[in-house]
């Protein structure tokens, strides 16, 4: 059996309302919940960065950082879960498509945890890290991370942002519990890395479904190649450009500079998380409904949204003190670089906002299917890649290089988006003249 790939959940015409409602309701408890996993990763992370130390730091964060790099994978089940779930009203076709999924997220799991694990002695050495048992657990985390996205996906395509929302809360509760715990019996970075793991695995055990998604209801066809290809390319790209700079960072830099870059990154990117809140409740209803009229008003919602945001946490970041940071994390945690932590902050903060401009608008092509932002961003990653490792003189050089690519990126995905409004008002012009024919 094949999903149709118009199903469309019913909806009143010309309902913007409605549309505006469920984009603002569905940011508004994401952005909740985010902020407050932003305020409590912001502790988690300044409490390991007094107790490891900025070459603890820098290796706890390297460690996580390459988590990271298979939420590619993780976001693009979840992007493709909810992308089509949300286009279904049938609870059983629903209930075909999570199964479905659930089982490609465990075999693509399995086979990412054993990469992991066999070049566990080669990450190790590359990236400078203290024990090869801390990439052991790294691979398992990774093994759970992947079907937690198609946990979430549902729960993002039936517009369950309430459950969503707690999901991610109790993932970073219980990641704080404990690393409180094991840092208190001098676990150091292989108690991060265990608190880690025992995090995806509790997301994992309260995102389980309803009963009539526990219950086998066979298999499905899900998507067209091309559409599953498009959402990995665009998560291979984002977290490409949002991860590689921390990577390079601890090859290029000393390990005390390498943990004041992170610690810069983990603040810098609360305003992607928040952003990200957004588009993650903009998304299934503008892949829900294939109206271009519907989904532009969608798609200004979402802008409207992550601009503010942006606007305000560049503002905070700016306004806050260095002295503040130094209280935070420790004069000795500072010492590293001579560029002040606030500069390099706002710097990282700006270089994000134009970045999160970017993704509102490719998450839109992409829910509507249209465009090649996929392309363009893995392209721009690419483009990262090179620059950081041709231009790399100091921390503050590192992020202005990212600023270049990031502004680059977001004029190259708005042409696509201004060319399909033309189009849009020429073929509204044409039709309203045969109209005024017409006897």
């Amino acid at each position: 059996m094949t999903i149709p790939p118009e199903t469309e959940v019913a909806i009143r015409p010309n309902d913007r309302e409605l549309l505006h409602g469920r984009v603002v309701r569905g940011s508004a408890i994401l952005l909740l919940s985010t902020g407050l996993v932003a305020a409590t990763n912001l502790f988690y992370n300044i409490l390991i960065a007094r107790m490891l130390g900025a070459s603890g730091f820098g290796h706890a964060s390297a460690l996580y950082t390459l988590l990271m790099l298979v939420t590619a994978i993780t976001l693009s089940f979840q992007i493709i879960t909810s992308k089509f779930i949300a286009r279904s009203s049938d609870e059983h076709v629903r209930a075909q498509i999570y199964a479905s999924m659930l089982r490609r997220a465990w075999q693509a799991s399995l086979g990412i945890a054993v990469l992991v694990a066999a070049g566990s002695a080669y990450l190790k050495s590359y990236f400078h890290l203290p024990a090869q048992h801390d990439l052991v657990l790294l691979a398992i985390a990774a093994g759970v991370y992947i079907p937690l996205g198609v946990r979430r996906g549902k729960m993002q395509g039936c517009y369950n942002f309430r459950g969503l929302a707690i999901n991610v809360v109790v993932e970073v509760a219980v990641k704080l519990g404990a690393v409180l715990l094991f840092l208190h019996f001098g676990m150091g970075v292989t108690g991060v890395m265990t608190a880690v793991l025992l995090s995806i695995v509790a997301a994992y055990i309260v995102g389980k479904p309803e009963a009539q998604y526990r219950i086998a209801p066979g298999l499905i066809r899900i998507a067209p190649f091309g559409e599953g290809m498009q959402a990995v390319t665009y998560f291979v790209g984002q977290v490409i450009l949002s991860n590689l700079d921390i990577l390079l960072v601890k090859h290029f830099f000393s390990p005390p500079e390498a943990g004041i870059y992170a610690a810069v990154a983990l603040v810098g990117r609360v305003v992607f998380m928040l952003s990200w809140s957004v588009v993650s409740s903009m998304f299934p209803v503008s892949a829900s409904h294939t109206r271009q009229q519907k989904g532009r008003s969608v798609l200004y919602t979402g802008l409207l949204l992550v601009g503010s945001v942006i606007s305000v946490f560049i503002a905070a970041v700016a306004l806050v003190p260095h002295a503040l940071w130094t209280f935070l994390l420790g004069k000795p945690f500072l010492l590293g670089t001579a560029t002040p932590f606030s500069s390099l902050l706002t710097e990282y903060a700006v270089m994000t906002g134009v970045y999160c401009i970017a993704v509102v608008i490719m998450m839109y092509e992409i829910s509507r299917r249209i465009g090649t932002a996929a392309w363009v961003q893995l392209g721009a990653s690419a483009l990262l890649a090179g620059a950081i490792w041709r231009y790399h003189g100091s921390l503050s050089q590192v992020i202005l290089v990212q600023l270049f690519v990031m502004s680059g990126l977001l004029v190259v995905v708005v042409i696509p988006l201004f060319r399909h409004q033309d189009e849009s008002s020429r073929g509204a012009v044409i039709l309203a003249m045969t109209e005024m024919e017409m006897p």
